[in-house]
């Protein structure tokens, strides 16, 4: 068999493993959702609502039908498009999600553009200078921030820059109807940098680990016998192949960004999928809720598949073995 047929399997294999793990994290996110406490009826219409009014409302959302004809409806209506109706503002989800889309990954892309290059620069710097000071102090500061909460991060560099010590930076973004994120480049700051020391420590780390064991196998050592400079090996031949361990936990720490943003967004007011889906929770806007957490769990199996064809890609050894 083909190298290219092989991946092409390969592909196909983990696309089906995908959906069905998106299935079983439906049945999941659908079960968890039922069992929140609360009413969403009530809580549209508020503590001075009727008995009748109640009934009504339940009627009218489907709230009155048995929980496996409601999470037929509710999967069914994800093929075609359909992802319900927003409980709290009566607007179709995925116009509700669409605005609030933009945001997020607008402020994933640059958060990752620049942690995940940056983590990966700076693990095989230290690989390269390994036992020197600058090492042992990066791996000191990874080890430090990785074991650091994003919301303290968030809360500690809006204190620094917005409140406390400085005030050169804006604390929370507050939009106008119509507008886009890179409109508010000055507000973008914060949740910016606290989402890179979110991730780069993780990808310095692994990235380190993994060059410093390629610095030590016999074709670099082979290279450094040809006589080419210490940089040249580094870059041409260790970095190339240390980063196909580092792809997977770049697919992790994507996929984190996605998770961990609700944090973000929540402490700097940030209008993405994040603040939605907490301000959804409060509401018991359960149609929104069910859709944000399938779309990131969506997202997640997506970076992994991608992560997982992208080692293939740069291990001839993965790739004669699919072959």
């Amino acid at each position: 068999m083909s190298p290219g047929r092989g991946l092409t399997g390969f592909i196909v294999r983990r696309l089906l493993l995908g959906l069905v793990t998106l299935w079983i994290t439906s049945v999941v996110i659908f079960a968890a959702t039922q069992a929140l406490p609360g009413d969403a009826a009530r809580s549209i219409l508020g503590r001075s609502a009727t008995p009748e009014s109640l009934a009504d409302l339940r009627a009218r959302l489907g709230l009155d039908k048995s929980v496996l004809t409601q999470y037929w409806e509710w999967i069914s209506g994800i093929f075609t498009g359909d992802l319900g109706t927003s409980l709290a503002n009566s607007l179709p989800v995925t116009e509700v999600i669409g605005e609030r889309l933009v945001y997020t990954f607008f402020l994933m892309l640059i958060a990752g553009a620049i942690s995940i290059p940056l983590g990966i620069a700076l693990g095989a710097i230290s690989a390269r200078r390994r036992d020197s000071a600058f090492d042992q102090a990066t791996s000191v500061a990874t080890l430090g921030l990785a074991a650091l909460p994003e919301f303290v991060v968030a809360i500690t560099l809006a204190v620094i820059f917005s409140t406390t010590v400085f005030h050169v930076l804006p604390s929370v973004i507050v939009t106008e109807p119509g507008s886009r994120p890179w409109d508010y480049p000055r507000e973008l700051v914060l949740p910016v940098i606290t989402l890179i020391i979110a991730v780069v420590p993780y990808t310095a780390r692994i990235m380190r680990a993994s060059t410093v064991e390629i610095l030590e196998s016999d074709f670099v050592e082979m290279a450094r016998l040809k006589g080419l400079p210490e940089r040249r090996v580094l870059w041409r031949h260790a970095v190339p192949n240390a980063l196909a361990p580092t792809f997977q936990i770049t697919a992790l720490n994507l996929a984190y960004l996605a998770g961990g943003i609700v944090v973000v967004e929540a402490v700097f007011n940030y209008p993405g999928i994040g603040l939605l889906l907490v301000d959804s929770v409060r509401a018991r806007d359960m149609p929104t809720v069910q859709a944000i957490a399938l779309l990131i769990a969506a997202l997640y199996v997506v970076l992994n598949l991608l992560a997982d064809v992208a080692t293939i890609l740069v291990s001839p050894r993965l790739r004669t073995s699919l072959g």
